[in-house]
């Protein structure tokens, strides 16, 4: 593994489901001083920097001196709120089919509770079924979403998210 994915790596826990656990200060947006970062992780900036351009699903935000996950953070344990997320986020109103990728043992839950976020904020969609962010490359089932009646969400880096997918708006078979 190259060390520009290693400090990816490290950024993206750090920032989407460690803070709580290693005491950085982060605003209910996710947004955290990048000098804290960079004491915590024992980086410098080059490599911060490097790991933030380099990063393939354009998971890190910087915007002067401060840095953050642009989605994917965890409930527990985490500052972040998901009003204040939302408030971050484009509200988008999607007119098309949005996707998202699952595993075959997942299925019977996702007809009886719809999709939910788990352990996340938010559940991730993707805009279309080739997409490369907003879905997993290894997920064995494919599932078409009507937005209709989604309140649906856009993160910098083009990932589309919802608090809820109900059973009614995916669209089986």
């Amino acid at each position: 593994m190259s060390d520009v994915v290693r400090v990816s790596k490290k950024l993206s826990w750090l920032l989407r489901h460690g803070a709580g656990e290693k005491g950085l200060a982060m605003s209910a947006d996710g947004w955290a001083a990048i000098d804290d970062v960079l004491a915590l992780l024992e980086i410098d900036r080059p490599a911060l920097d490097r790991a933030v351009e380099r990063n393939d699903k354009n998971r890190l935000q910087v915007e002067g001196s401060l840095i953050r996950a642009c989605q994917g953070h965890s409930l527990a344990g985490m500052p972040v709120t998901v009003e204040a997320l939302e408030a971050s986020w484009r509200r988008v109103h999607p007119t098309g089919s949005l996707w998202h990728g699952t595993t075959p043992a997942a299925v019977p839950a996702i007809r009886r509770d719809g999709l939910r976020p788990g352990r996340r904020t938010h559940v991730h969609l993707a805009p279309s079924p080739d997409s490369h962010v907003g879905k997993r490359f290894t997920a064995a089932v494919l599932l078409r979403i009507d937005p209709t009646d989604l309140v649906v969400f856009e993160a910098p880096n083009g990932v589309l998210l919802t608090r809820h997918v109900p059973p009614a708006a995916i669209k089986w078979g």
